[in-house]
């Protein structure tokens, strides 16, 4: 970490505030929100002076208690490992099974892509400006001061219950099970298999959190080669083995055949888009991290684009490849093991059926790794802001240097969602489930930049996204709220009904209003007190906000 005298770090500390006025209107937090104000600062225990904890100090950039140790490449492999998960090795069969053509499920992935990079646009543009770790919890926290507490106890609450770290451990039980030669393992046998792995990587970070970080980056870089590999063997086959059955009826990637099949439902296309959606989630994962991350502006820009170039081009590839090599029928009905599949017609059954898969399943490991350290420091932050019970003990980086606190948070919620859906349906739930309430999030974030261009043109913008790009976005969100609602033509006779995972999911943003009602207006006038808050620094030099009752 370079010292906090020196010129580069001085640089990163300079507020992204311009010299004008603040335009917002007088309120009743006044003392709190005051732009006009000098930015006041605190000391941590490293001799680290930090600015406050009021929100209008997020624009200015804040060193965590661990210090600034990600460097440029360990930044980059948190976005790609954290994107190239188990998305590209078990969702392409799960979006074609839904949509039933090649051509549809192309056409999703780059719809999906597009709207990927202006998702990315928007939180680009906020990253920049408010460069602290939490991501979305502090772009919201900072656009919607009122009501008070309002945006924080939604993302909070969408945080800490919908913040899962399991999917990935329910793909790596599942190619772990596939290579041994067990392809149906039996529902608590896969659950224990996915829950060994969260403990393992929840330990790991909690109380080694350096070799947490050389394992993610280790697995990221093993992960990238895999899946080039992947795509290079989809290439061999075509160019050395044209004679491998590869197609049933016909080449799947011809016009003849391309749309065979398509189901042409918005609700069932709004679930494969969740699906593409969730394959590219992550590309601004550093943006949870960023008061660990060196040159936290320049590198956010640089790593985020870099990570979505490259995802793009993979995922692209490897959907051509499996098209190639796998027949349509066998990709509809391969679930989450299409990867699996793709190896043992390209390399035979020692190799393609055993080594190969096993590969995957390290891939999804590396995945859980990057999520868990990730998510544990947005709970950590949710903890710092005092909406956690025994949030001193949550967000303290005591006793092994690491967000052991927030990684607890991440873990029960994760362990749940393994543990309870059926089998069968846990990861596709998953995804849906995550997707959802997303959107509600991303339509809040693209209206709010929109206003803040108007509202707030002090602001310092190193990254600016096109206004088009935002309204698109928004507009999309919304019609993705309204998708489930449309039932499609062949409903499923079993399982789940088809707009479950839209009700669970819409379901966290209900109880987080009735729940920000009851806390922050219901009891205050019941009790006669009102909440307020104080910043306190804790012993490892982590600063916090306490909530506290105070009587008239």
């Amino acid at each position: 970490m370079a010292g906090h005298d020196s010129s580069d770090d001085i640089g990163e500390r300079q507020p992204l505030l311009q010299a004008s006025p603040s335009p917002l209107p007088a309120g009743p937090d006044d003392n709190k929100y005051d732009t006009t104000a000098t930015l006041s600062e605190t000391e941590n225990a490293g001799g680290e002076i930090q600015p406050s904890r009021a929100i209008e100090d997020d624009v200015l950039p804040e060193t965590s208690a661990l210090g600034r140790t990600l460097s440029w490449q360990s930044a980059y492999i948190i976005v790609i490992s954290r994107v190239i998960g188990s998305g590209i090795f078990a969702t392409p069969g799960a979006i074609l099974q839904q949509v039933g053509s090649p051509g549809l499920s192309l056409l999703l992935w780059i719809v999906g892509t597009l709207v990927a990079a202006a998702g990315l646009s928007v939180s680009l543009e906020y990253g920049c400006m408010l460069p602290r770790s939490g991501g979305m919890k502090v772009y919201l926290e900072f656009t919607y001061r009122y009501p008070r507490f309002f945006a924080t106890t939604l993302v909070a609450i969408n945080a800490v219950f919908l913040g899962f770290t399991s999917s990935n451990c329910i793909i790596f039980s599942r190619y772990v099970f596939f290579a041994f030669g067990v392809e149906n393992a039996s529902g608590w046998a896969a659950k224990l298999v996915a829950t060994a792995l969260l403990v393992v990587v929840t330990a790991t970070h909690g109380l080694a959190p350096k070799a947490g970080i050389k394992i993610q980056d280790f697995l990221g870089w093993v992960k990238i080669g895999i899946v080039i590999f992947m795509i290079f063997s989809g290439l061999y086959v075509v160019l050395f083995r044209p004679t491998l059955d590869t197609s049933s009826g016909g080449n799947p990637l011809s016009w003849d055949h391309l749309w065979d099949d398509s189901v042409w439902n918005w609700g069932v296309i709004s679930t494969g888009l969740f699906k593409v959606f969730y394959s590219y989630a992550g590309l601004d994962n550093i943006s949870n991290v960023l008061n660990e991350v060196k040159d936290p502006v320049r590198t956010l820009r640089s790593v985020t684009l870099t990570a979505l170039v490259t995802s793009c081009a993979m995922y692209t590839l490897i959907n051509i490849a499996y098209f190639i090599v796998i027949p349509v029928d066998e990709i509809k009905g391969s679930g989450e093991l299409i990867a699996a599949l793709f190896f043992r017609r390209v390399f035979g059954e020692q190799v393609g059926k055993t080594i190969l898969p096993l590969a995957v399943a390290l891939c999804a490991v590396g995945n859980v790794f990057v999520v868990a350290f990730a998510m544990a420091r947005l709970k950590q932050e949710i903890a710092r802001q005092g909406f956690l019970p025994y949030s001193e003990i949550l967000a303290s980086t005591k006793p092994f240097n690491s967000p052991l606190g927030g990684l607890m948070v991440n873990f029960v919620p994760s362990l749940l969602v393994i543990v309870l859906p059926p089998t069968s349906e846990a990861f596709s739930f998953i995804l849906d489930v995550e997707g959802y309430p997303g959107q509600v999030f991303s339509l809040a974030l693209g209206v709010g930049l929109i206003w803040l261009r108007f509202k707030r043109p002090d602001l310092k913008r190193p990254y600016k996204a096109w206004l088009f790009t935002i309204v698109a976005r928004a507009l999309l969100s919304f019609a993705l709220l309204a998708a489930p609602f449309f039932p499609p033509k062949d409903r499923p006779s079993g399982g789940l009904w088809y707009a479950t995972y839209a009700v669970v999911g819409m379901s966290t943003i209900v109880a987080g209003v009735l729940y920000w009602y009851v806390w922050t207006i219901l009891l205050p006038k019941w009790r006669g007190y009102t909440l307020e808050e104080e910043t306190e620094v804790l012993g490892d030099g982590t600063a916090i906000t306490r909530l506290v009752h105070k009587y008239d």
